[in-house]
């Protein structure tokens, strides 16, 4: 029995594929909204970061997201991408799947810039590129110390969601977010 088939059946559908590529500082709230957007929609999320974690716990780090954790998975990930692409390998492999998937929403984690453009440019379906702030994570003294958080504004993204509602109403808001970013792309649901 599948269990994932069963389950999107319940979810609404989208008239087509759409990938979001989703970046924004440590703390901006881009899992809580990916989970969000899973509870209503045939929505599937995966991250650049994935292997890269992997690789981490073998070296000892053990999911912490302190700032030193933070700056040990993106100079990892820097160096795995320098030496054998494998985050962006791993990407293009799970949108394959995506692809031939009953899901319509694909969120792809990816935090630097010359990344998201390459796995753009891999991609045939509509793709859209989104930044969540939240006035918690954007202060100006909300440094991380390494460039896959620092760097985040830098992109120029599609679409921006401002996160700085609680909890309890911010799953209304990033619905109409979608809901408005779905039109706004030609893309109906049902």
């Amino acid at each position: 029995m599948n269990c994932a088939k069963e389950e999107n059946s319940q979810k609404i559908r989208l008239s087509e594929k759409l990938v979001v590529i989703i970046n924004g500082k440590g703390g901006a709230g881009k899992d809580t909204v990916c989970e969000i957007a899973e509870k209503h929609y045939r929505a599937k999320t995966i991250s650049a970061i994935t292997p890269v974690k992997e690789i981490a716990r073998q070296c000892g780090w053990n999911g912490e997201k302190d700032n030193r954790a933070r700056k040990f998975l993106s100079d990892l990930k820097r160096l795995l991408v320098e030496y054998n692409n494998l985050p962006n390998k791993y990407l293009e492999c799970e949108y394959k799947d995506f692809i031939k998937s009953d899901y319509d929403l694909l969120f792809v984690h990816i935090r630097e810039s010359d990344q998201i453009d390459e796995f753009k440019s891999k991609v045939s379906s509509r793709c859209v590129a989104l930044i969540v702030r939240s006035s918690i994570s954007d202060s100006p003294d909300a440094a991380f110390g390494n460039t896959s958080d620092d760097d985040v504004e830098k992109y120029m993204y599609d679409y921006a969601f401002q996160n700085g509602k609680p909890l309890d109403s911010l799953a209304g808001d990033f619905i109409a977010f979608l809901q408005e970013l779905f039109s706004f792309e030609g893309i109906s649901e049902g």
